[in-house]
């Protein structure tokens, strides 16, 4: 599968990074500005004089960290009739743009479109550019052994795209058992991750979602409810825009 990843600055560094060292899928990216204007007129204007490298519109899934509402949608919508299948959006809604915008598109185009807060949220949901993604990147998922009492191994079986949780689990190796789910959430955390801290939802989503990931793989039964921020917005030709 060829994965399209549009950068700004940082972000989507770490995603390529992943990609390259954790699955077999092939990349293309290109690079926004990191310094944009806060309004964009006219985005379509504004992208032919960027001069993006045509192959991102080539992907069978493209990744969007442009973070801007009226820059995201354009490019989506270039996307969508140029014929690429589903399009994810980190970053939360106040930062792709408009519900009701992304939904014209998708019904336009026939893309499918995912807005997440964050990427360890994304899951298989029955389009096929995003299941393959998601089988190997998106919400955490483990495999661990333990020798008295302490964690022996771990094998992640799905981690996060930003690489968070090879990193969780190389730290986690000859903890407690006890301990092993609240430390896991704790290294996913001091992680150089670049979700947002300090407010509810992001940095803190994703530490609880490395914590149940462990107590899963312990197979201890989980309850755990996504904040409503955390929760992915999936717009489907077709079908109003939805959280999961």
């Amino acid at each position: 599968m060829l994965v399209g990843v549009i950068r700004r600055g940082k972000y989507g560094e770490r995603l390529l990074e992943t990609i390259a060292e954790h699955t077999d899928f092939e990349v293309v990216s290109v690079e926004v500005p990191q310094v944009l204007p806060g309004f964009i007129e006219d985005p379509e204007e504004f992208l032919k004089e960027l001069n993006l490298d045509p192959r991102i519109f080539q992907a069978d899934l493209l990744i969007l960290y442009t973070f801007h509402p009226d820059l995201t949608p354009e490019i989506v919508r270039m996307a969508g009739e140029a014929g690429v299948k589903a399009a994810i959006i980190p970053g939360g809604i106040g930062r792709a743009g408009s519900i009701g915008e992304l939904e014209r598109i998708a019904e336009k185009t026939g893309i499918h479109i995912e807005v997440d807060e964050i990427c360890c949220t994304l899951e298989e949901c029955g389009v096929p550019a995003i299941d393959e993604f998601a089988r190997k990147l998106g919400r955490p998922e483990l495999e661990v052994e333990t020798k008295d009492g302490r964690i022996s191994r771990v094998n992640v079986l799905r981690g996060s795209p930003c690489g968070a949780t090879w990193h969780a689990a190389t730290g986690i190796v000859g903890k407690k058992v006890d301990e092993a789910a609240a430390m896991t959430g704790l290294f996913c955390q001091q992680y150089p991750c670049r979700a947002v801290r300090g407010t509810p939802g992001g940095i803190h989503t994703s530490g609880d979602l490395h914590k149940d990931a462990m107590e899963r793989a312990l197979g201890r039964l989980t309850n755990l409810v996504l904040p409503e921020q955390s929760r992915p917005i999936k717009i489907e030709p077709g079908k109003r825009g939805r959280q999961d």
